[in-house]
């Protein structure tokens, strides 16, 4: 039962991540809301406490593998072992291949896929000594290729790579491990990209729309209820996916 089991969702101040950790919340499972910055998150932790759930708004980065297993740690101490993780986190650093940087390429590889590598091996263990474990990790659809993002498309393939491994080597644990590649989805990070490329956000929203089957972009909370799903018992034979939640076929 959910009742009883821990999540840490990543990249959960904002987002995509709030929304997963408020509807984990809301199924009853106890939430860990880690972002860089712990103060940041504290206000999605207020609101599913008031909202009457349970939850702990931890600060780490997530590339850095001392404040990993400090921030599960932690998790574990205060909420109990964590046996469901949603990678979440991620930065965008948009350019032209001929204007990339190095560090622009860096960055956007730490975050996404040293991140959900080191957050993975940090919560692995309590999920094999519990013969249970959920992993979901985010992908997007920008893996199949995306002009100006060379360093996150490479990410986000990436993470497909990753989880099908991990499907693989710890199905025998009773874990399971997907990713959700998400459509374009109405958030800071999509603003900020609609800002880069110099088109006012009501206006990008509303050319993306055309663009998708279903005539509307994506909210946080359509990428909340695949995960949900995905981490729930129920889902159980599902296991080395990737689901394209981008309102029209994507792969």
């Amino acid at each position: 039962m959910s009742e009883s089991r821990t999540a840490i969702i990543t990249g959960a101040a904002r987002g995509i991540g709030a929304g997963i950790a408020k509807r984990f919340a809301a199924d009853g499972y106890k939430v860990a809301v880690l972002d860089l910055d712990e103060a940041a998150c504290q206000t999605v932790v207020d609101e599913i406490v008031a909202n009457g759930g349970q939850a702990l708004a931890v600060g780490a980065n997530v590339a850095d593998a001392d404040a990993v297993e400090a921030a599960v740690t932690k998790v574990a101490d205060e909420l109990g072992a964590p046996t469901v993780l949603v990678n979440n986190a991620g930065v965008i650093r948009d350019n032209l291949l001929f204007k990339m940087t190095s560090d622009d390429w860096d960055l956007v590889m730490n975050v996404h896929l040293k991140g959900a590598f080191l957050m993975t091996k940090a919560v692995q263990k309590y999920m094999t000594e519990a013969k249970y474990g959920r992993i979901v990790n985010l992908s997007s659809t920008s893996a199949l290729g995306n002009r100006g993002q060379a360093n996150y498309s490479a990410a986000k393939a990436g993470v497909q790579g990753f989880t099908k491994t991990l499907a693989i080597e710890l199905g025998k644990y009773g874990v399971t491990a997907n990713a959700i590649a998400p459509g374009f989805i109405q958030t800071d990070m999509t603003a900020a990209t609609a800002e880069r490329i110099g088109v006012p956000f009501d206006d990008f929203i509303e050319y993306a729309a055309k663009e998708i089957p279903v005539q509307r972009v994506g909210q946080p909370e359509d990428i909340a209820n695949t995960a949900a799903f995905l981490c729930g018992e129920a889902a159980g034979f599902v296991s080395g996916q990737v689901i394209y939640v981008a309102g029209g076929p994507k792969d």
